[in-house]
Parts: C-alpha cells; structure tokens; sequence
C-alpha cells in the first residue's frame, strides 16, 4: 500500500502550518535574538521598535504571564531572557505587529547593551571548567581495569564528530488562537503536541486542558522539532493569551538555522584492547558531548550514545562515561538516531584504529566480535542478535570479497582515481530509553455507515505513520482502506502523549489502534452470533463480510455495523497500550530498556578523485532486519532517506560556529547539504525477514533510525580510498570527512606519512590532457 498523503502532495494539496486560513485579526510575531553569546544585559531599548508602522506590543520576561521557564528535563530554558544570555540568538523580545514584515522591520530597531562574559564553545573546555548540566553517566561491564593485562593489542586515540542542521523543509513555527473562557487552540508545527501543551501551559499559567494543540503534519522534524518547537508555541501562546487576538509565527530559513540546536557534537577519547586472535577484550570510552546552553534533551541524547557505545559487538569488559557539557550555543537537541549515531562512530573509530596498526582490513575485527543471542550489553539486556545473519548475507549476497579484489585491481591500475571500501553494521535499540514514555492511546469510531475515524497521538511528519495505522484498523477489521480516515493529532482527542520520535511510534500508536479496533471487533462478532444464530468463536471477518466458519453470510461489514448500532452497543473505544517488559535503573544503570533491537550491514564503494579530492559514493547494498515488514515501500523509502541523510552527516554537513559563538554556515550558502549528485549511484535493500515474535506492531520492526547508521560506513570506506593512495598518512578521525579534509589527507607529507608519487600524477594528468 502506498503512502496515503501521496496524492495531496504531488498536488499541492497537503496542509501544513502556513496552509491554514489566517483569521481575520491576526497578528504576526518576530522573536529578537541576542547577537552575543554570553553576556549580562545592562540595558534593552525598546522604543525605536515600539514607534515601527504595525507595532502592536513587544513582549519581554515581564510579560510572562506564568512562569519564565520552558525546561523539560532540567528547567534551565527561559522563554524570554532575564538578566543574562547564554548563547547567540537566544530569544529577548517578542515583536506583535500587524503584518510580518512589519513584525521583522521592528526588530532591527531594538537595541541592547551587555557586559560580556566569558564565551565557551569547547566541551573539553567546558567539562574542565566543570560546566556540566547533569552529572556524568558511566555504564560498565565487566572489569576493565583487569582485563588490559590480558590484551596482546591495546590503542587509543580520539574522535570527533560534528553536529547536523535538520533542514526541515517546513520550518519551526506555531499559530495560536484565542478561545472562550481563556482557552487556546493552538496550531504547532511540533513533533511532540503534549510538550507543547505542557510548556505553553508553564509559561501561560493556564491549566493544560484548557489548550489544544492541533498538528495535522510535519513538513519534516527529524527530532528538531521534539522539544524545540515548544520554543516558538510558548512565544505566540503567551502573546496570544496576554492580547486576546491570534498569533503566528514561522521562522524563515536564516532565524531558525541561527536560532535552534542541531545533532550534538561530540569530542570522544576511546581505549580499545584485543587479543591475539582479535577479540575485543576491553573498551573505554569517553564522550564529551556539547549540549549547547540548556539541557534540552541532551541528557537523554548522552544516554542513548552509552546504549549504542559498543554497536554491534559483544564487549566482555567495558567502562564507558559521558559528560553532558554546558556551552554558549544554542541548545542541541534530538536528532534521527539520537545520540547512537555518536557513539557508533567511536567504537567503528576504534576497530579502525587497530586495524590499521595491525595491518588488517577493519572488517576482519568487526566479524570476529558481532554479538550473538544471549550476549549481554553494558546496561544489562541480552542480545536477541540478527548480527551475524545480516552480517553473513550482506557478505555472500553482495559479493564483498569479490569486490574486494575487483578494488584492488583498479586501485593498482589507476593513480588518479582511487576506490574504497566497508562494512557497517548497525545494532539499534527500539523504545524511549525513559521508560515511562514507552505508551500510547487511541481513539477509533466506527460510524453507521462502516466508515471508521481513527485519532492517535502520532505526528505525520513525512515517514508513513498515518497509513501504518490505517493499515492496522483496515487489517483488524477486514475493511478496504477507503473506510478509514485517520484524524489529525490533537490533544484534546488524545491526552498525555509521547513524541513523535525513538522509532517507536508507529509500535506504541499502532498496537493501541489494534487494542481499539480488536475491542470494538469482539462487540461486532457478538452481535453478528446472535443474529446468526452462531457460535461466536466460528464468527470473523474478512472483505467486508461475516463469516460462519469457512460460509460467507449475507451480513457485510455495513449491515453488521448497523445491527450492532441498533443493539445499543458502543461503536468506539479509547484504547491504551504500554510496552510490556521494557525497564531500566537510572542508578545502577541496569535494565531491559529496548523493546527489541533493529539489525542490519552495509556494503559501502566510495570513488576519490585524487586530483580534487572530491568523491562519489559508488554503492550502500544493505541487509537490514525488517522483522517482517507491513510497508516495504515506505519502508524502503525510510531507508534511502536515512542513508542519505547519514551520508550528508558524515560527508558534507558542516555546522561552523566562530569562538564568539556565532553561527557561520548559517544559510544554504554557506552550508551544504546532500543534493541528487550526492545520492549513491546505487542503493541496494535486501529485506531480512524474520520469523522471531517480537514487540513490534504486527512483527514489523521500526525502520526510521537505524538507517541513518549505514552512513557511517561512507566515512571508513573514503578513509580506506584514501589510505590506498597514500599507504602511511595518519587520518584524525574527525567527520565530516569533506572534499577539503580529503585533499588534505591525500598529500600529507608529515612525517608519519609516506611521500606521494606527485610526480607520478603530473605525468598522469599530461597523459590525460
């Protein structure tokens, strides 16, 4: 079945925040962001902007009509800033005007003065200093302080990968409109409606019920807009309220790549021993993430880069520790993958580490130490491993030692091209990693005339969620799709609901839409035994028709549907489900906190041109653990994209903030993302499908994260493209790996590094010309 929003957006047709019919009455709003990144505020002069055609109010911390604070997990976020600001951009006035550009004409007229302060952009520096925002978090296994005596290998090293622009096609942004008796109905462009309801709620002073968040769809969010777009519904809830007249406001492009967070950087220190026969004995990482000037969801991103810190391997012994580090940019926040990503890289860092030293091809370690069902991981849970079968099938079924040869054939005949290649394997949890968030609810109607309405708190944000619980009601109930409208998510309809985000929402808003649909389904069976005159364990259906055992009645799903209207039996039902098993100590950093874990291995071929150092990704073929599938298309879809995205982040993306905490790569200018001649020229999907029972809707495993991982492969195989030109060169491991750092790598002539045949080249490049 194909994606249900299709047809509305090739046509234009699909409603997103800016589509929404402006009131009559509305008034627009422009936040005013500091232009330092640390600093006392000592005076704001609000007048010039105040005296601006269209000014209605400038709102400030006075303002607030409840409290100053929008801190989830630490309540560290001021709406608007008090006395002091922490990072550039950082929201001091919110400009009402008559029209948008009335609103942002305003701002340029503000202006501020401040004593500096000290301006930290390092999390080595900062986690020196002591500026963490919660304390470090340390998991173990095992004991690692024994088990380097029993190593024939030890290395260390460091690596660091920077941050990533979510680039949402739909920027952050919200539309709040006055209700009676104080209500709000507020229109957010949030992957979360209850964080935004709760946030709102805070710095408002309303009660919750007293406003609805209302999101039909995403123009994206990639986790950008989980807790961020709490931001920028508080600014215009709180205006909405304190001037009783609608207000929006959509950032453009520029504001919200200035004034929103991106996937953490991390700096990372990494000790890794192995054996004479390469099993990894010992590993101690240490992360040093930056989480930017407020907590945001940084704590939880730092948990899940120590869940993910050993891949896909079993480690018997490992100590890793993380510091979640204050800085003065503007908070980074979740992004696909959610920490793992960062943790991925280090241990992929070092295996290539002692591969190198060793004389090996990295995947030789990799192969020898995937983790095997039963294996435990450093916060407890045991594996229930597809390691080694995707492992095996990406092996055989690509050909790899094949292309092996064929590499290095062509790399021994060619100076001016040279070809890399590698293997990554992904093991990725599936829960929130806060326990308490693994639930969901639903509503579902069927109506008299065997239409069905179906509410969730799942957020459409381009990944296929609306037509999966489609998918479960129509498959529950037997019915064609045509029949089920999924509604928009509100909270009103469904309260108390998680995020949009972990992969989990399809899992948790699905199996409470089959809890829902099964409900109503027995009530219908047992008005259809009664009117048949049957035994209700014979009664199902199945196309629209109640059958009698293996005999098709005259009763279709309508005439059913009626029949139990006219017996006064309910037609709907407000489902719960909460993930069974799943638990996890915070203190003793112990627990089964993953539902099941995704597996999967890529091939990655890499092209460099030496002359440039400009490359092409040649080929990702991946094997990945489905479970088994509900939506190969879109499934498919969530794949190519993630892999992309994962290749942009590792390659390209390039997040460049100056010592003063200014964002440099602040537009499309300035920062590049993944364009169609940036694609692989092939991607490859092998669908492992698996019989295993599992906790995912219908055994069908979650697929919106764990792609993102094969991108890490493209960084090692344009390493090893690298390192087959210049055999000796010591490459930091420091992503994204660009043309520039390329170029750089491919004439090192440092004296680590073997002289490169430059002459060589000239005469090729004669030759060629």
């Amino acid at each position: 079945m194909k994606n249900i929003d299709s047809r509305t957006h090739v046509r234009g047709e699909s409603v997103y925040l800016d589509d929404i019919p402006v009131i009559r009455g509305t008034l627009f709003g422009a936040a005013f962001g500091s232009p330092v990144a640390h600093g006392s505020l000592k005076n704001l002069d609000l007048t010039a902007a105040e005296a601006m055609p269209g000014v209605v109010r400038i709102l400030t911390y006075k303002d607030v009509t409840g409290e100053n604070q929008i801190g989830g997990i630490v309540p560290d976020e001021p709406l608007l800033a008090e006395h002091h600001v922490h990072y550039c951009g950082m929201p001091i006035a919110f400009v009402l005007a008559e029209t948008d550009e009335e609103a942002h004409a305003a701002i340029k007229k503000i202006t501020v003065d401040f004593d500096p302060l000290p301006i930290i952009t390092d999390p080595r520096e900062a986690q020196a200093r002591g500026d963490l925002i919660v304390r470090a978090r340390t998991f173990r296994l095992g004991d690692v302080t024994d088990a380097w005596a029993q190593c024939a290998h030890v290395f260390e090293g460091r690596a660091d990968t920077n941050g990533q622009e979510h680039l949402y096609i739909e920027t952050q942004g919200a539309y709040a409109v006055p209700q009676e008796n104080n209500g709000l109905k507020l229109y957010s462009s949030t992957q979360g409606p209850t964080a935004v309801q709760r946030a709102v709620a805070r710095s408002s002073g309303l009660a919750m019920h007293q406003i609805d968040v209302d999101v039909t769809r995403l123009g994206g969010g990639f986790g950008g807009k989980e807790d961020q777009a709490n931001m920028w519904a508080a600014l215009c809830a709180l205006a909405a309220h304190v001037l009783k007249r609608p207000v929006k406001y959509a950032l453009n492009r520029i504001e919200d790549m200035a004034m929103t967070g991106k996937r953490h950087p991390y700096s990372s220190d990494f000790k890794i021993g192995l054996d004479a026969d390469l099993k990894i004995v010992a590993y101690e990482p240490t992360f040093y993430q930056n989480a930017g000037a407020a907590a945001d969801l940084s704590p939880a991103v730092l948990e899940r880069t120590l869940f993910h810190c050993t891949n896909s391997y079993y480690i018997p012994n490992v100590l890793a520790t993380a510091y979640c580090c204050r800085t003065n940019l503007p908070p980074n926040t979740a992004f696909r993958g959610f920490g793992g990503p960062q943790g991925m890289f280090v241990i992929e860092a070092a295996i290539a580490k002692a591969a190198d030293a060793l004389g090996i091809d990295a995947a030789v370690i990799q192969a020898k130490n995937l983790n095997q069902t039963g294996d435990e991981f450093p916060y407890g849970q045991k594996a229930e491993s597809e390691a080694r079968a995707c492992w095996d099938k990406t092996v055989g079924g690509y050909e790899v030692n094949t292309r092996r040869n064929e590499i290095a054939a062509f790399n021994a005949a060619n100076v001016l091209y040279k070809k890399g290649l590698a293997l990554m394997p992904v093991c990725f949890g599936i829960s929130f990693t806060n326990t308490r968030m693994n639930q969901a609810r639903a509503l579902v109607h069927v109506y008299t005339d065997g239409s069905v309405g179906v509410s969730t708190g799942a957020v459409e944000m381009g990944q296929g969620v609306n037509t999966k619980m489609l998918q479960v009601a129509a498959q529950v109930f037997s019915i064609q799709p045509e029949r089920v409208k999924i509604q928009s998510t509100s909270t009103y309809r469904i309260a108390n609901t998680s995020p949009s985000a972990a992969s989990a929402t399809a899992d948790l808003n699905g199996r409470a839409v089959q809890i829902a649909c099964t409900d109503i389904l027995n009530r219908l069976k047992a008005v259809a035994a009664i009117e048949l005159h049957a035994d209700e364990a014979a009664i199902t259906l199945k196309d629209e028709r109640v059958y009698v055992g293996d005999e098709c009645t005259d009763y279709t799903w309508q005439r059913l549907v009626l029949a139990t209207y006219g017996r006064r039996i309910s037609l709907s039902e407000h489902a719960h489900y909460a993930t069974p098993v799943i638990q996890f100590d915070p203190v003793t950093e112990k627990g089964h906190p993953f539902a099941y874990h995704v597996y999967g291995t890529a091939v990655v071929e890499v092209t460099i041109d030496c002359v440039r150092g400009t490359y092409e990704t040649d080929a990702v073929k991946v094997v990945h653990d489905f479970g088994a599938s509900m939506n190969p298309l879109i499934d498919r879809g969530q794949i190519e994209g993630g892999i992309v995205q994962g290749i942009g982040w590792m390659t390209l993306e390039e997040v460049i903030y100056d010592k003063t905490g200014r964002l440099r790569s602040n537009a499309l200018s300035t920062y590049k993302v993944p364009d169609i001649y940036s694609v692989p020229k092939e991607i490859a999907i092998d669908f492992l499908e698996t019989q295993a029972d599992n906790l995912a809707i219908f055994r069908s495993k979650a697929v919106g994260e764990p792609p993102l991982m094969y991108g890490i492969g493209v960084y090692f195989a344009l390493r090893n493209a690298i390192r087959a030109f210049n055999p000796s060169v010591v490459i930091p491991f420091d992503a994204p790996m660009t043309p520039e750092k390329v170029l750089l790598a491919l004439y090192d002539t440092t004296p680590t590094a073997s002289p490169v045949a430059h002459d060589k080249i000239a005469d090729d490049l004669a030759v060629n010309s």
